[in-house]
């Protein structure tokens, strides 16, 4: 009999071959840490970011404690390491302090590469026996986990980069791609009337996309498309950044105390952004980046609009296809890109901030044992963004992917995509 563990949905029951899906995804976070030198993946630029060898780290002991420690007879490969690369599972044990995280020199990056090969060959093999029903829907939880952390590895070394006064790229010899003009921007209306979000069926979700529920929808209209730099340029050159009006009371005094004046990572001039490939020239049809809840607030209030609701957002996105400037084009930054349909890209880019607080859905539970911490204590203070990245991978975004972080965040790829009432 099989059961479906901890709550955690079962994969499809045809289609997925999990063996060849964990080396595949367990190989891709090796590519993607393959352009960094051994000093470059020790770095930890601010609390809020890790250096490349932990996430190398702790994506295997995620794989290690909650799938091959389901065996008794499993012997970890360094007991001390459970403490260096446990995140914040506190039902499991103590952990290393997240800001100090740059301070683990030892073990040296060749040990983390051989500690995850070893438990790669632990898991294909555990895979390989079939005999434990819940290890799919775990190792699916694992690697969902894993493509979370590709994505934070990008955005973390790009902070780190863009400390070093050289600015050193990621990929200095990547393509840049053909300049696209941005759509015309226009709102798609939608009517009022009870809908239904939330994760439903087969197919992986994680916890806090559901359970599935009905919610009642304003009539409104949502924008064809993500903001601009051009567009964005515009609200600094008006002053945004100079008028409290438009700004929540925190996000005033938080623009105050930081002294932010545009998105990060723009020079002074608004000329130039630091990307993963280096400087370059900002592209004004290209979404507009590295923006806090905060930011995208003001310039909502500066633009006679709103920020969407993820209500909103998850209606309208659920019938749109998947497809868009993710982490498998190897852009690794925002472009501009023109699809024919009324909301014809949904996905990619930049995550999009929406006007909803992180919090449970009606009859939310948090899985059984240790892994309930993973989405459920956080429900607090931090706001709700939608529809992945140019560091997002295809196969792991999806119409009721909920993101969060809270509202001063900027270092993730996060811009804005605006709503109406009507």
């Amino acid at each position: 009999m099989t059961v479906r563990p901890l709550g955690i949905p079962s994969i499809p029951p045809a289609g997925v071959d999990i063996a060849r899906r964990f080396l595949s995804i367990r190989h891709r976070t090796r590519e993607l840490a393959a352009p960094l030198r051994p000093e470059d993946t020790v770095i930890q630029s601010m609390p809020d970011a890790s250096p490349t060898k932990w996430h190398l780290a702790h994506t295997t002991w995620f794989f290690e404690h909650f799938v091959l420690g389901r065996d008794a007879a499993h012997v970890p490969a360094n007991p001390e390491w459970h403490y260096l690369f446990n995140s914040y599972y506190q039902s499991v044990g103590p952990m290393h302090a997240r800001p100090r995280r740059g301070l683990i020199t030892r073990p040296a990056l060749d040990e983390v590469l051989d500690y995850r090969a070893r438990v790669d060959d632990a898991v294909a093999e555990r895979i390989a026996r079939g005999s434990d029903d819940a290890l799919p829907a775990l190792v699916e939880l694992g690697l969902q986990h894993e493509q979370q952390h590709q994505e934070l590895l990008l955005t973390d070394i790009k902070h780190a980069f863009a400390q070093n006064p050289l600015e050193p790229a990621y990929l200095a010899d990547a393509p840049r791609p053909l300049p696209v003009a941005a759509q015309p921007l226009r709102y798609v209306p939608f009517d009022e009337g009870v809908v239904e979000i939330g994760h439903a069926g087969d197919g992986f979700a994680f916890d806090n996309e559901g359970p599935r529920h009905r919610a009642y929808r304003q009539a409104g209209s949502l924008a064809n498309r993500p903001v601009t730099n051009a567009e964005y340029m515009a609200f600094i050159n008006d002053g945004g950044y100079r008028d409290p009006m438009l700004w929540l009371s925190d996000g005033w005094a938080t623009v105050q105390a930081e002294g932010w004046e545009r998105p990060l990572y723009w020079d002074e001039a608004l000329e130039t952004e630091f990307t993963l490939h280096g400087r370059r020239t900002i592209d004004p049809h290209a979404p507009v980046c590295h923006i806090s809840y905060y930011e995208a607030d003001a310039f909502a209030r500066w633009a006679g609009a709103r920020l969407p609701t993820e209500v909103e957002w998850e209606t309208l996105a659920a019938d749109v296809p998947v497809r868009g400037n993710l982490q498998d084009e190897g852009v690794f930054q925002p472009m501009a890109i023109s699809f024919e349909a009324p909301l014809g890209q949904m996905y990619g880019d930049v995550w999009e901030w929406t006007m909803s607080p992180y919090i449970s859905y009606p009859g939310f539970r948090p899985l059984v044992g240790a892994l309930g911490e993973y989405n459920g204590k956080f429900m607090n203070g931090q706001w709700i963004l939608r529809g992945g990245s140019c560091a997002t991978p295809a196969d792991h975004i999806r119409a009721t992917y909920r993101n969060f972080f809270p509202p001063h965040a900027r270092w993730q790829f996060s811009g804005i995509r605006l709503g109406t009432d009507r």
